[in-house]
C-alpha cells in the first residue's frame, strides 16, 4: 500500500492504490494525531478516480461507512471549463484512529439537505466591496471604484487593500441580509441587532491579512483590487481571486493576485498569493488602539493579537505553513493606522500562503487571549500533520 501526504489548506490530500475496475470507491482516512479532527476539508479530485460502468463523477456522494449515512459534501469547477473536477467533505475522526467512507452515487431523497454557509460575492450596491463569510466569520475587501472615489474626492469612498473583518455571532449567512439593510437604512450593518455588526477599522492598515513589502524599513502595499472571480459558494467552501494592479515597493515592481478561500468551521480565511518582485511578504494584524497583547510563536509559525474591542474583545491572527514563516515583528509607529503585528512569509515558486483570521469574545468561543492562542496552536499542528487519505 503506498501512501502520499500532501500539503493543502487545511484539508488532506489523496493516496491512491488498487483503483482497477472496482465498482465501489472506498477510502481510509487516517488521522496520526492525539487530537480528534473535524473540520478538515478533504480534496477528491475526478482525475484521480477511475469510474466505470456508466458512473459519473458528478453523481457521487460520500457515505460515511461507520454510521453508514450520507454525509453533506460539495463539488467544485476548479478550472472553470463548466465540468466539476473537485469534490469536497469534512469527515469527523477520532485522535489516532482511521475511518473508512464510500464515494457512490444515492438517490436525491438520501441526501442531506445542505445550507451555503460558505458564501462570497461581489457587492456592486455598496460601491464595489467583495465579501466572504462561513458560519463563524465575515470579512471585506474594497475595489476600485472605492478607491476612485477617494482619488477623484468623492465622499463614501475608501483606499485600502486591508482586509475587513464583519463581526458576526450567528451561523446563518448575513451577508446579503446586512447589505440590504445597509440599502435600506445607511451604516445599518455597523449596529448589532443580535446576529453581530461591522466596527472594526481598517483604513491604510492591513486590517485582517492584507500584505506588505518591506523596504529600507518602510512598509509598502497595493491599492484596491482591480478584478474579481468567484469559484464556488457552497455548504464547505467558499473561494475567489482578487487581481491588484502592479504597484511599486521602493523601485520594485510588485504583481499580485489573491485566491482565497473560508471552509465550513474555520475562523481562518487561506490566502494563496501569486507574487513576482520580492522573494517574501510581510502579512498584518492592525494595531488599532494600541491596547492589545501580542503573541509570537515563531517555532509553530504563527501571531496573534488579543485586544480590547469596544464592549467586547477580539482576537486577530496569522498562521503560517511549516517552513515558510520568517520572522515576525511589532511595527508600531504614530502614523496613523500603519501600526501593525507582521508576519514575514516565504514566497516559494512564486507563491506566498498563510491564513488569516479572528475570534469575537460575543461570538461565545473564544473568551480569552488563552483560549484563542490555544486554537492557534491546534490549527498550526494540524495544518502541519495533514489526514492521510488511502484509496482501496
Amino acid at each position: 500500500m503506498k501512501k502520499v501526504t500532501l500539503f493543502s489548506a487545511l484539508s488532506v490530500l489523496l493516496c491512491f492504490f488498487g483503483c482497477g475496475q472496482a465498482k465501489e470507491h472506498v477510502i481510509t482516512i487516517e488521522n496520526s494525531l492525539d487530537i480528534a479532527r473535524s473540520f478538515e476539508t478533504i480534496e477528491i479530485n475526478a482525475s484521480d478516480l477511475t469510474l466505470t460502468g456508466g458512473e459519473a463523477f458528478e453523481n457521487l456522494s460520500v457515505k460515511d461507512l461507520k454510521t453508514n449515512t450520507i454525509v453533506v459534501s460539495q463539488f467544485v469547477d476548479t478550472d472553470e471549463d463548466g465540468k466539476v473536477d473537485m469534490l469536497l467533505f469534512q469527515p469527523e475522526i477520532e485522535a489516532n484512529s482511521s475511518k473508512q467512507y464510500e464515494l457512490l452515487v444515492v438517490d436525491e431523497s438520501q441526501k442531506p439537505e445542505t445550507v451555503d454557509y460558505c458564501y462570497s460575492r461581489f457587492v456592486p450596491e455598496r460601491t464595489d466591496d467583495y465579501a466572504w463569510e462561513n458560519n463563524k466569520v465575515g470579512f471585506r475587501t474594497f475595489g476600485p471604484t472605492a478607491q476612485k472615489m477617494v482619488e477623484d474626492s468623492i465622499k463614501g469612498g475608501t483606499l485600502s487593500s486591508g482586509i475587513d473583518a464583519w463581526l458576526k455571532r450567528v451561523e446563518y449567512p448575513i451577508i446579503n441580509k446586512w447589505y440590504a439593510e445597509d440599502q435600506k437604512e445607511k451604516g445599518a450593518y455597523h449596529k448589532d441587532k443580535g446576529e453581530g455588526l461591522d466596527n472594526f477599522h481598517v483604513g491604510v492598515s492591513r486590517g485582517v491579512g492584507g500584505i506588505a513589502i518591506k523596504s529600507d524599513s518602510v512598509y509598502h502595499f497595493s491599492k484596491n483590487f482591480t478584478t474579481w472571480k468567484t469559484i464556488t459558494t457552497g455548504p464547505i467552501r467558499t473561494s475567489f481571486v482578487l487581481e491588484y494592479a502592479n504597484w511599486d515597493a521602493n523601485g520594485k515592481t510588485i504583481s499580485e493576485t489573491k485566491h482565497i478561500s473560508l471552509d465550513y468551521g474555520n475562523n481562518l480565511s487561506k490566502f494563496e498569493v501569486a507574487l513576482s518582485g520580492s522573494e517574501s511578504v510581510h502579512v498584518g494584524l492592525t494595531l488599532h488602539e494600541k491596547d492589545g497583547v501580542d503573541t509570537q510563536n515563531q517555532d509553530s509559525g504563527w501571531v496573534s493579537y488579543w485586544q480590547p474591542h469596544e464592549d467586547s474583545q477580539l482576537g486577530t491572527a496569522i498562521v503560517v505553513p511549516k517552513g515558510s514563516f520568517i520572522s515576525a515583528t511589532l511595527y508600531d509607529t504614530p502614523l496613523k493606522d500603519r501600526s501593525n503585528l507582521f508576519a514575514e512569509v516565504k514566497v516559494n515558486n512564486g507563491i506566498a500562503t498563510y491564513y488569516a483570521g479572528f475570534g469575537w469574545e460575543k461570538a461565545g468561543e473564544f473568551t480569552s487571549k488563552k483560549s484563542w492562542n490555544t486554537y492557534l496552536e491546534s490549527f498550526s499542528k494540524k495544518l502541519n500533520n495533514p489526514l492521510i487519505v488511502v484509496y482501496n
